[in-house]
C-alpha cells in the first residue's frame, strides 16, 4: 500500500506537490497574499532560493538568498491578514515562523507587505514584531 504524501511544510493539510510545490515549480501562481506567504515560508523550508527571488519585488529584492546551515524551519502560524485576496492589489500577512538554529528554538514574528505586480503577488518587505 503506498504511503500518503507528506503534508506541505506551510502547515496546510495538502501534500507539498498539490500545495506550495505547484507554485515553486511555476505550474501556478499563488492566488492570494497569504498563499504567497505560505509558499515563501515553504521555500525557505525546502531551500528554494530561485522561488524566493522570483516572488520578491524587484525594488526590494536582494542579489541572492543564502540559507543558514544550522537553521531548520519547524512551523508557521498565520496570525492575521488584511486585504490580499484575488480582488485586491495590496495585502499584509502577519505570521510567526518557528525554527531551530543549532538545536536552539526560536521564532520570527513579522508583518509582511505584498503587492500584485503584473498580475502576480510579490513580497515587498516586512516589519519585525517584538
Amino acid at each position: 500500500m503506498p504511503r500518503p504524501a507528506p503534508t506541505c511544510p506551510c502547515g496546510l493539510p495538502s501534500a507539498y506537490d498539490a500545495c506550495c510545490g505547484r507554485y515553486h515549480s511555476g505550474r501556478a501562481n499563488a492566488p492570494t497574499a497569504e498563499a504567497l506567504m505560505r509558499s515563501r515560508y515553504c521555500a525557505f523550508n525546502v531551500k528554494d532560493a530561485a522561488y524566493l527571488l522570483r516572488t520578491w519585488h524587484p525594488a526590494t529584492r536582494p542579489p541572492a538568498v543564502t540559507f543558514e546551515p544550522g537553521m531548520k524551519w519547524t512551523g508557521l502560524e498565520i496570525l492575521g491578514t488584511t486585504e490580499g485576496s484575488a480582488f485586491h492589489t495590496t495585502g499584509t500577512v502577519t505570521f510567526r515562523a518557528r525554527y531551530t538554529d543549532g538545536g536552539r528554538p526560536g521564532s520570527l514574528h513579522e508583518r509582511s507587505r505584498f503587492i500584485r505586480l503584473d498580475g502576480a503577488w510579490v513580497y515587498v518587505d516586512g516589519d519585525f514584531i517584538e
